[in-house]
């Protein structure tokens, strides 16, 4: 598992952000981030909060601790990596149970202070850029949040797209069951772009494989947008489907196979297929292998 307890003998009536600085080694900013998200326990697993003085005999901190199955990054400068990421696989963990994402991979690699640039559903598969030091983070982060970059998706969707089509619909959170499902019906959304161009029809099955390009970024966004014009990508079990089954595969009450049979595909079948961007004045464009839905 990602996240480790690791148990320290308590000394009673200092408070414990003091004990954390100068008992386990932590510094200010670590201390207060694991007191925040609840991440430091007495001898009864209560957690602790900052300021309140230690009355037990151990400490308990859960740290996470990266660990590898073998993904490695396809492209490393100095500074950051490019990491290929699988479908099926979450970029950070969810809950202290889970037992591995992209991050363990992240840290494994590059220590403590790697992170992810920015995030893609678990179930899209492709590039994931990495900061190596918290210089670059700081760096990479803002430019993800300034759109100083272009991505591009493959996608394969029911239905044949004959022309380019720029989808131009706000999206938000839906009236729905399922919590993170979003919707292109309500006007007050924020505003969302995708151009989407065909690459190539297969009339035997009836789908078309394209490029997805987001000029914004919101969440599901070229799913949103692919379902909200008929076209939507197949193995997607939350959109383009009754909310029975979403709810069932959220559930995780669908099979394979039954995702299969409802939506087409065993995995959602979105791609993210190229980054680019520039970065202390050099440009990269980086590609991922292209897989072959």
């Amino acid at each position: 598992m990602p996240f480790v307890l690791k148990k320290y003998k308590a000394i009673q009536g200092k408070k414990i952000q003091h004990f954390l600085l100068d008992e386990a080694g932590l510094s200010a900013s670590k201390s207060q981030k694991l007191l925040s998200k609840k991440r430091v326990f007495d001898d009864e697993q209560n957690p602790l909060d900052n300021g309140q003085v230690i009355t037990g005999e151990y400490i308990q901190v859960a740290v996470f601790e990266g660990h590898t199955r073998g993904l490695k990054p396809i492209f490393e400068v100095e500074d950051f990596a490019v990491f290929d990421k699988p479908s099926g696989i979450m970029v950070h963990p969810t809950r202290k149970e889970t037992p591995y994402c992209l991050l363990d991979e992240v840290r494994y690699h590059f220590g403590e202070e790697a992170s992810l640039a920015h995030r893609i559903d678990a179930q899209t598969s492709g590039l994931v850029l990495v900061a190596k030091n918290k210089q670059s983070s700081t760096v990479l982060k803002t430019m993800f949040e300034h759109r100083e970059y272009n991505k591009q998706y493959l996608a394969l969707v029911s239905g044949q797209i004959k022309s380019n089509i720029t989808i131009d619909k706000p999206i938000a959170k839906a009236q729905s069951v399922i919590r993170m499902k979003m919707t292109c019906e309500i006007p007050t959304g924020k505003r969302s772009k995708t151009h989407i161009e065909p690459l190539e029809f297969n009339r035997e099955n009836n789908t078309t494989l394209v490029k997805a390009m987001p000029v914004t970024g919101r969440q599901h966004q070229i799913r949103v947008h692919l379902e909200s014009i008929g076209h939507p990508i197949l193995g997607d079990p939350i959109y383009g489907v009754s909310e029975k089954i979403a709810n069932d595969y959220l559930c995780k009450n669908l099979s394979v196979e039954g995702r299969l049979k409802l939506t087409g595909a065993e995995r959602l079948m979105l791609h993210a297929n190229n980054l680019s961007f520039y970065y202390k004045d050099k440009e990269y464009d980086i590609s991922s292998k292209f897989r072959k839905f």
